[in-house]
C-alpha cells in the first residue's frame, strides 16, 4: 500500500524534462519492496546493505537528478523527494546513505560550471556513488584535512567523522584546507591511502556506515578538486542546505509510513487482546482503531510537510535554472525546512513510540525489531540541531533576520576570536 500512494498523480506524463510518477513507480518499487523484505533480517544481524545498495544502482537510483542530456533520469525534485520518502518507508538507512550522493549532484547543478558536469555526471550515470567526509569529532569546531600542493599535484591528509555512505561508495567528497582556503575535493575510496572504517556507534541509524574516514598523502589530482569558498558562504545564496535537510525530513515521513505499515499487520494477524477473556479481534477494537487513525494522521501530516518543502525547493531550483533566482527565494527555502523540522520530527517520533501501544509487550519482541524505528528516527532527528533552528525561525518573524545572515555573523564573530586569540598569543612570546 505505501508504496503506490506518493508521487504527484497530478503531474503530466513524461516530457523532455523527466519521466513521469507512474514510470518511475514501476521502475523502482520493485527495488523498494526487496529492500523492505529483508530491511528487518539486516537489522537483527547489522548486515550492512551492500546488496541494497547494488540494487538502488542498478535501477539508477543515483541518476535521479541528472539531466536527461547527461544521460540521467532528470526526475523534478518533489519527484526525487517523494522516492527517497518511498525508500525511507522500506528501510530509513538507505536514503541517508545516498544523502552526500544527492547533495553532490545537486551541487555541480547548481555551480553553473558546464566542464565539472561534463566530468562528473558520465561516472554517476554509469553507477558511480558519492559518499562524503565533511564533519570532524573534536573539542572545537573546524577542519584539520589539508590539501597540499606537490609538482603538478596534490596531497590530502587528515582524518574525518560522520563519513555516511562512504562505505559503499566509489569517490568521497571531502572538506580540507589549502592554506587559508577551504576547498572540495572528490577523491576515490580506493586511492592510495585512503582507510575506511565500520566504526559508527549510534543507536539508530546502524547501517549507515557513519564512521571514520583516514586520508594519508592521498594523490588528488586538479580535476578532483570541485570547489574552493569562504565558510562564510556555506549557508548563502543556495538552496542546498535545506535541500540536505529534506532527505532527512523524506526519510522521517518514510519511518512514519513504516510505522502505520507495521501497526496494520501487527494488529491484523493478532487475535488476543489485554483485558479480554479468550479470543477477541483487536483489529475491531475502538481503542486499537483510535491508535492506528493517530498513526495515519501522522503519517499524513508528515507527507503533506515533506511536499510542501519540495515545492519550495523546486521554485529555488527553477528560478536558478531561469537566472531568476533571489536571495529571498533562498531564505524561504530555509525558513521551509526549518518549520517543517519543527512538526515532522515530534510527530514521527510520537508515531514511532504509539505504534507499541497497539500490542502489549509481544510488541517489543526483539524478533520484530519495532523499536528500530523509533531509533532511527531519533537518531535522523539528532543529526540537526531543531532548537537552534526554531530560534532562528523567531529572530526572523521578529527582526528579519534571515537565517542564512545569522550563520555569517557567528562566523565572523568566531573568526574574530580567533584572530584575537592569535594576536595575543603572538604578543606574550614577544
Amino acid at each position: 500500500m505505501i508504496f503506490t500512494e506518493a508521487l504527484d498523480s497530478s503531474r503530466p506524463a513524461e516530457t523532455a524534462a523527466g519521466p513521469d510518477d507512474a514510470t518511475l513507480l514501476q521502475r523502482f518499487q520493485p527495488v523498494f519492496e526487496r529492500i523492505a523484505e529483508s530491511a528487518l533480517q539486516r537489522e537483527q544481524g547489522r548486515e550492512l546493505p551492500y546488496q541494497a545498495v547494488a540494487w538502488l544502482r542498478e535501477a539508477g537510483f543515483g541518476t535521479l537528478r541528472v539531466p536527461r542530456e547527461y544521460g540521467g533520469l532528470g526526475v523534478s525534485l518533489a519527484q526525487l523527494f517523494s522516492l527517497v520518502r518511498l525508500l525511507g518507508a522500506a528501510d530509513s538507512n538507505l536514503p541517508q546513505i545516498f544523502r552526500a550522493h544527492f547533495g553532490f549532484v545537486e551541487g555541480r547543478l547548481n555551480d553553473d560550471d558546464e566542464d565539472s558536469r561534463r566530468y562528473w555526471f558520465p561516472r554517476i550515470v554509469g553507477g558511480e556513488l558519492f559518499g562524503a567526509a565533511m564533519a570532524e569529532r573534536s573539542e572545537v569546531t573546524g577542519n584539520s584535512v589539508t590539501l597540499s600542493r606537490v609538482d603538478q599535484h596534490w596531497l590530502l591528509d587528515g582524518e574525518k567523522y560522520y563519513c555516511t555512505g562512504t562505505l559503499y561508495a566509489d569517490w568521497i567528497a571531502v572538506s580540507a584546507k589549502d592554506g587559508d582556503q577551504h576547498v572540495a575535493v572528490a577523491v576515490p575510496t580506493d586511492a592510495a591511502g585512503v582507510t575506511r572504517l565500520d566504526d559508527w556507534d549510534g543507536f539508530g541509524q546502524r547501517l549507515t556506515g557513519s564512521g571514520t574516514t583516514r586520508f594519508a598523502q592521498v594523490r588528488v589530482e586538479e580535476q578532483q578538486v570541485f570547489r574552493r569558498f569562504d565558510l562564510s558562504e556555506v549557508h548563502s545564496d543556495s538552496y542546498i542546505s535545506a535541500f540536505y535537510q529534506q532527505v532527512h525530513l523524506a526519510t522521517l515521513a518514510g519511518i512514519a509510513q513504516a510505522v502505520l505499515r507495521d501497526a496494520v499487520a501487527f494488529v491484523q494477524g493478532r487475535t488476543r487482546a489485554f483485558g479480554i477473556p479468550g479470543q477477541s479481534s483487536p483489529r475491531h477494537d475502538p481503542l486499537v482503531q483510535r491508535v492506528v487513525g493517530r498513526l495515519s494522521s501522522l503519517a499524513f501530516s508528515a507527507q503533506a510537510l515533506v511536499d510542501a518543502v519540495s515545492a519550495t525547493l523546486e521554485r529555488a531550483w527553477q528560478a536558478h535554472r531561469a537566472g531568476q533566482a533571489s536571495r529571498e527565494l533562498y531564505a524561504q527555502a530555509d525558513i521551509h525546512a526549518y518549520q517543517a523540522q519543527q512538526i515532522v520530527l515530534p510527530q514521527v517520533l510520537e508515531a514511532a513510540s504509539l505504534l507499541f501501544e497497539v500490542g502489549g509487550a509481544s510488541a517489543t519482541s526483539s524478533a520484530r525489531r519495532l523499536d528500530r524505528h523509533w531509533r532511527n528516527a531519533r537518531t535522523l532527528a539528532s543529526h540537526n540541531p531543531a532548537i537552534l533552528r526554531e530560534a532562528y525561525l523567531g529572530d526572523y518573524y521578529l527582526n528579519g533576520t534571515i537565517p542564512s545572515d545569522t550563520w555569517r555573523e557567528r562566523f565572523a564573530a568566531a573568526k574574530a576570536r580567533e584572530q584575537q586569540a592569535t594576536d595575543e598569543q603572538q604578543e606574550t612570546q614577544a
